[in-house]
């Protein structure tokens, strides 16, 4: 019998019965697509809110953008951004699963004393190798994402003997290190659009399924990507609708978290 996969979340458990929603908060002024809207704590917590309103079952706040080509912010500032939006945010909604996408240790640690409870790191634990011991003494869910450089970097990197087999050897080489720290609420994100061409992107989602055998739980991350918009010959402004097709791809290939920025248009699809 198989069982449902779940996470601890700070003594709770969040069962993944059913696809969840992590809606999106970027508070850095640059991100690709909502980059500046929520810089302020008013904007900050009215989006908040939105995402909760709207059926969203975990808030996931950025302060670096990890765009492809972005130059990444200092560890100084991301932390004090961090802290901020963590502290605010479980102020006004003491019940919300909160994500904080960040490859810092520091910043991980910080987040998860102001009131985090999982920590998804689009590195897996590459930029920074303490990384991973933090995540072992922290014992929170640890989103796993696979990248193969930073951002300024990763799309000079697309070239893979194999881009399945290479993606499956890196993930259980970290999920290994995970292991020896004891940290088992893990859950892997593919990392589109991070070291990958558009046909590459599709190729990852059509063989979706072959990331369920590494046994965690998938989050997906398309939201009005390059790969939608670009064959589109759109903007992301105008790539809701081919955002919702391709998560529906998503979904039938096993997709267990969707991380959107539209949190009502993808509950309406669920």
């Amino acid at each position: 019998m198989k069982m449902t996969p779940h996470l601890n979340i700070s003594q709770r458990l969040l069962t993944l019965g059913h696809p969840m929603v992590m809606g999106i908060l970027n508070i850095t002024p640059d991100s690709f697509y909502d980059g500046g809207k929520y810089t302020t704590e008013p904007a900050m917590l009215a989006r908040a809110e939105q995402i909760l309103n709207e059926g969203g079952d975990i808030i996931d706040v950025g302060a670096v953008s990890t765009r492809p080509g972005a130059i990444v912010c200092d560890e100084a500032t991301e932390l004090k951004a961090i802290e901020k939006a963590v502290q605010s945010i479980r102020t006004h909604f003491p019940e919300a699963v909160i994500s904080v996408d960040t490859f810092r240790a520091a910043v991980a640690r910080a987040a998860v004393q102001a009131g985090a409870d999982i920590i998804n790191d689009v590195s897996g634990g590459t930029f920074d190798e303490a990384m991973i011991p933090t995540i072992g003494e922290l014992q929170v869910p640890y989103v796993l994402m696979h990248t193969p450089a930073m951002p300024d970097k990763m799309q000079q990197c697309t070239q893979y003997d194999d881009i399945l087999a290479d993606m499956l050897q890196y993930f259980g080489r970290q999920l290994e290190k995970l292991r020896d720290v004891y940290v088992h609420d893990i859950i892997i994100d593919p990392g589109f659009g991070f070291g990958k061409t558009v046909e590459q992107n599709y190729y990852l989602l059509d063989n979706l399924r072959v990331f369920k055998q590494l046994g965690f739980p998938l989050l997906i991350g398309i939201s009005r990507k390059s790969m939608i918009y670009k064959p589109l010959n759109t903007t992301p402004e105008n790539a809701l609708e081919g955002t919702l097709a391709a998560t529906k791809v998503a979904l039938q290939n096993g997709a267990d978290i969707l991380r959107v920025h539209d949190v009502a248009a993808t509950k309406a699809l669920l």
